[in-house]
């Protein structure tokens, strides 16, 4: 099994940034991909970011494109997020998923961090 842990939220000014970590412990070899989802308050959980396990393809939302980056250390079996130029709209419950290997879809999630950006 594959365990993820997520930190690094805060409460941030717009224009701001922030650093999410997440993490990983358990069968890591075992998994296809990893990534970040989002939750605003009231609405659906949203794909952010994604890359594959050995990091060679990352891929971003329309809304993440230019403004966050996702990355990992493979040393510490932690990936991240960094974001910049932040909007309100960024806020949300952001989430560190991974896809074991066969699977379709995200199937392992962590437990989330807070994220929120004021104006």
């Amino acid at each position: 099994q594959v365990q993820l842990v997520e930190s690094g939220g805060g409460s941030v000014q717009a224009g701001g940034s922030l650093r999410l970590s997440c993490a990983a412990s358990g069968r890591t070899f075992a998994l296809r991909a990893l990534g970040w989802y989002r939750q605003a308050p009231g609405k659906q959980r949203e794909w952010v970011a994604g890359m594959t396990n050995d990091g060679h393809t990352k891929k971003y939302s329309e809304s993440a494109e230019a403004r966050f980056t996702i990355s990992r250390d493979n040393a510490r079996n932690t990936m991240y997020l960094q974001m910049n130029s932040l909007k309100p709209e960024d806020t949300g419950l952001y989430y560190c998923a991974a896809k074991r290997l066969g699977a379709s879809e995200y199937d392992i999630w962590g437990q989330g961090t807070q994220v929120t950006v004021s104006s």
